[in-house]
């Protein structure tokens, strides 16, 4: 038992690093901008360097596991993202910047394969439920904490009368004094490398893969791509994952853009607090799972995503602080739901179809970079109206979404069909 709870301790650390490296990418946006000199839609290839990755490598990690099992995966997970980190904190330019997003981004597909499943044998089924939920609120946390981690780091490194620790001096002796915020990827090469040696240590239980956790043949593959429903939630993911990182990514540099909001200051609060709302909406979302229909909580979600988006974008400054971090609350219900909408719509296969679903988390490659080229012509805040094609997708899912099981609310069976929408 105690190796079980160390492990499940072991896979919540994971989805925190996952988490805490991943979406300090927002609110570092402007600075990187400015110290390279970059147009919007170039900074915008930054996250699809990343999220590119997950469309290249979900499938074949999932191979992966099946032939090797579950440590030499993860080794060789956090030993690409040590070397994507480490790479770009030795040498700072857009250039190496891409391949290094990238590289850090195939190590977290693999991770994001592996933890799932690894949760599942170690925590035991009984309690999967209580510990995939539990993964999510650490994956919020982290998200949060990122980006008051980035102000912490690059306040102290920038104004020398801040008092600075152990750390923080050495970490100004390593960056450039004008890239302050390199320091992060320093950072992020001490937890992966930290992370190795934990792995490395740590005696791990075998992983015996469920039906519904295996990819399937390459032909069972095919088949599901030939399917109608297959590709309408693929497409679901896709606008989901694209609207997340398209305000995210984005509300740093818009607050600054139109209100003059220090990205170090009142931008990266904006962004912890879109990234904490989403923690507190996926605890509600718990409760309105046992009262309404799944599908009609992503649409009434949904209206009051775009609602809200509006208000930030068109608003005063106080709306938009206020607004902006809002969005992450809306946001929060949508990605379970409509990948649990996807796998109770076919009664096979789930395995294969949850990596095709993973897959679409490219959407979050192409949403910023469509952002900023469309800033670049017409302004950020005409680049983000973008966002409504998206979200008006998510909120038609909740129209025409036809589940084989829809979720059990007070009263009813935990096998109630589905009725009309």
């Amino acid at each position: 038992m105690a190796r079980n709870r160390f492990m499940v301790l072991l896979v919540m650390l994971t989805f925190f690093v996952i988490s805490f490296v991943t979406n300090i990418l927002d609110p570092l946006e402007p600075n990187i901008q400015a110290s390279f000199q970059l147009s919007a839609f170039a900074v915008g290839l930054m996250p699809f360097a990343f999220f590119a990755a997950y469309g290249v490598m979900s499938i074949p990690a999932g191979m992966l596991i099946e032939r090797f099992d579950a440590k030499p995966v993860l080794l060789a997970a956090f030993a690409l993202a040590f070397l994507g980190s480490s790479v770009f904190a030795l040498w700072p330019s857009y250039a190496v910047a891409l391949p290094s997003l990238f590289t850090i981004a195939v190590g977290f597909a693999m991770l994001q394969v592996v933890i799932n499943p690894l949760l599942r044998t170690s925590g035991g089924e009984a309690h999967y439920a209580f510990f995939g939920n539990l993964s999510q609120l650490v994956f919020g946390a982290a998200s949060f904490l990122s980006p008051h981690v980035y102000s912490y780091l690059v306040q102290r490194l920038k104004d020398p009368r801040l008092p600075r620790g152990l750390i923080t001096g050495t970490l100004r002796r390593m960056v450039p004094p004008d890239l302050p915020w390199l320091s992060l990827y320093w950072v992020f090469a001490l937890i992966m490398l930290a992370m190795i040696v934990v792995v490395a240590m740590v005696r791990m239980p075998r992983m015996e893969l469920k039906d519904d956790e295996r990819v399937e043949s390459l032909s069972t593959l095919a088949t599901l791509l030939r399917n109608r429903t297959v590709w309408l939630y693929f497409i679901g993911i896709f606008c989901y994952v694209g609207t997340e990182q398209g305000v995210a990514f984005w509300i740093s540099k818009f607050l600054e853009t139109y209100h003059g909001v220090d990205p170090s200051g009142g931008g990266h609060s904006a962004v912890a607090g879109f990234w904490g709302l989403m923690m507190v909406g996926c605890a509600l979302g718990l409760v309105l799972l046992k009262l309404f229909d799944q599908r009609k909580i992503l649409f009434v979600f949904g209206l009051c995503a775009v609602a809200t988006l509006l208000a930030a974008l068109f608003g005063p400054r106080a709306v938009a602080l206020a607004a902006f971090p809002m969005m992450g609350f809306w946001c929060s219900i949508m990605w379970p739901l409509i990948f649990a909408l996807a796998l109770n719509s076919l009664d096979k296969h789930h395995g294969s179809f949850a990596g095709i679903l993973c897959t679409a988390i490219v959407g979050g490659a192409f949403l910023p970079p469509l952002i900023g080229r469309l800033g670049d012509a017409f302004g950020l805040r005409f680049g983000m109206l973008a966002l409504l094609a998206t979200l008006g997708y998510i909120i038609s899912i909740g129209l025409w979404a036809r589940p084989l099981i829809s979720n059990a609310t007070l009263g009813q069976s935990k096998d109630a069909q589905p009725g009309p929408a």
